[in-house]
């Protein structure tokens, strides 16, 4: 299940995490943890449900666990947004194609305003009817039908500056 420029997504989803620890602003992490007896990834304990080492919460940090690509679906996040009072989103993480896409319309159908760092999100090749898309076609194509219509999609460095000029 490797991701087509995971370590810079990684390193993208890195500096937002300082920005948000440094302001101390409310994180939320989301672990995909497979339900299936025959899951092929996600195990719970393998190396395919760990978070990135490079983002890894801190003690003190909220960790949903999601069996599903919608973050929203049976797991407690809406009611942890409603309980810190958090009014607007901002997602980045794997994969684009899937939980990035699916849990960004789910929380702008929620009402939330959402802004996804493109360059801090990773996706791969995805295959359909024996044509392969590459997974730079993939981001693109996700990353340009959420934009504007369930999300404000921006880089890492646009977020940065926005948030350091606000």
């Amino acid at each position: 299940m490797e991701l087509y420029n995971m370590e810079a997504a990684s390193e993208n989803a890195a500096l937002l995490l300082s920005l948000f620890r440094n302001n101390d602003w409310p994180l939320i992490y989301i672990q995909h943890i497979a339900l299936k007896a025959d899951a092929s990834f996600f195990v719970n304990g393998s190396i395919g449900a760990e978070i990135h080492s490079l983002v890894l919460p801190l003690e003190n940090e909220c960790i949903v666990q999601k069996n599903f690509p919608n973050s929203f679906r049976n797991t407690n996040l809406l009611e942890i947004l409603k309980a810190q009072e958090i009014d607007e989103l901002v997602i980045c993480g794997a994969m684009s194609h899937m939980c990035i896409d699916t849990t960004t319309r789910a929380a702008c159908d929620l009402g939330y305003p959402v802004t996804l760092v493109h360059d801090a999100c990773a996706t791969h090749n995805v295959t359909f009817n024996n044509q392969v898309v590459e997974a730079t076609n993939v981001q693109a194509a996700y990353m340009g039908e959420l934009d504007g219509s369930f999300a404000k999609v921006i880089s890492t460095s646009e977020y940065l500056y926005e948030m350091r000029n606000r």
